[in-house]
């Protein structure tokens, strides 16, 4: 043991879902909460986290064939 306290592993958050106008607003939300953290703090970590996983929903909703959701 170094006596460095540990870290917890944080739980994987769920991808987000709903559409792309809901994803935007959670985008906007998640834009805004990591605008107002502290620089390097824990909330502007998770808050940037969850702009990439919202990105990422986003994207796959628009590479998807027409008809499909």
């Amino acid at each position: 043991m170094t006596g460095q306290p540990t870290k917890r592993a944080r739980k994987p958050r769920p991808a987000p879902s709903g559409t792309r106008a809901e994803l935007m607003e959670q985008h906007a939300a998640a834009r805004q909460r990591r605008n107002v953290a502290p620089l390097g703090s824990e909330d502007y970590r998770a808050a940037a986290e969850d702009l990439a996983r919202i990105e990422i929903a986003i994207a796959q909703l628009e590479e998807q064939p027409e008809g499909q959701a």
